[in-house]
């Protein structure tokens, strides 16, 4: 799990130090920090940069969402490559709070999301995030660490799309695996999305929206949104692609992960959630989003690659 993930699992700010996370800013009624939410950030290729940005206080913890931050870039004390700056947008989880257009601080029940940044590292390493934004009539400066890989770990754009045979609701097994909401005889609240494996799409040629999360227990609190966006998106999209969801764990009391969720996102005995994919008709990656999406950006990229 992302350090961004932790931190709105425990309802609280990880304070962590330097080289390991972000730094924090003391102010009037809390302490700010600034924590990364991409991972599998890696050089000489688009990349879209998350960062969220917290406050917390004796009375708990609030985000700051809506508007634009500056943020600046840069290879971590001195080191080599080009610094990039400019204005992070926010991407709030889907179906939460609207974007205002100004920074502020809320609660995470009313709103909650990250700040996106598109660009293109020239070089891996350590690289620094530096933010800056005004709130409540102040002006605040965060920085954090964060690592740049010299190719992604994980499946990226411009790779085969892997022919994964995940669950759908023809398979005999626990519905909660299928999808984690489906618990003490609920049925699985989205079928629709659970019909087409990843492997036939491919083999079908047909465009593929997949959506590895677990609505339960995402401990990020973006996973139920996004699941639901991705059900939203199916409702309106092209009808000649499939949309699937793919649940991370077959039994969470036994930390027994989904074959398909290893195959896509399983390196190093560590998995983070949720990710979007997109896939071509020709099984290729087109694009990938996480932890976050813009529903609309996808629809419309979607839209682009169904033909």
């Amino acid at each position: 799990m992302s350090r961004l993930t932790v931190a709105l699992l425990a309802g609280a700010i990880v304070l962590v130090g330097c080289g390991s996370g972000g730094t924090t800013s003391a102010a009037s009624g809390g302490n700010y920090s600034a924590e990364v939410g991409s991972t599998d950030l890696y050089a000489k290729a688009p990349q879209r940069f998350q960062i969220g940005v917290f406050r917390s206080s004796d009375q708990g913890v609030q985000l700051l969402t809506s508007g634009a931050i500056d943020l600046q870039l840069t290879p971590f004390q001195g080191g080599p490559g080009t610094p990039l700056q400019g204005k992070a947008h926010y991407v709030g989880a889907p179906g939460t709070g609207a974007d205002t257009g100004t920074p502020e601080l809320t609660d995470p029940s009313a709103a909650r999301g990250v700040y996106e940044f598109d660009g293109t590292f020239d070089t891996a390493g350590v690289w620094q995030a530096d933010v800056g934004f005004d709130v409540d009539g102040t002006h605040q400066s965060l920085s954090t660490e964060f690592q740049v890989g010299a190719k992604p770990i994980l499946p990226a754009p411009g790779e085969r799309a892997l022919p994964s045979k995940n669950l759908t609701m023809s398979s005999h097994v626990d519905p909660a695996a299928i999808d984690s909401r489906a618990q003490g005889g609920a049925p699985v609240p989205d079928p629709e999305l659970h019909r087409d494996t990843i492997a036939a799409a491919i083999a079908a040629h047909r465009a593929a929206l997949v959506l590895f999360s677990t609505p339960v227990y995402c401990r990020s609190q973006f996973c139920g949104p996004s699941t639901d966006a991705l059900e939203q998106i199916a409702k309106t999209g092209p009808r000649n692609a499939d949309y699937i969801h793919v649940e991370i764990y077959a039994n969470y009391d036994k930390h027994q992960i989904n074959h398909a969720a290893a195959q896509w996102l399983l390196r190093n005995n560590d998995l983070t959630e949720p990710w979007l994919y997109l896939i071509a008709p020709n099984g290729m990656i087109a694009d990938r989003w996480g932890p976050l999406f813009d529903p609309s950006q996808v629809m419309a990229e979607l839209r682009r690659v169904a033909g």
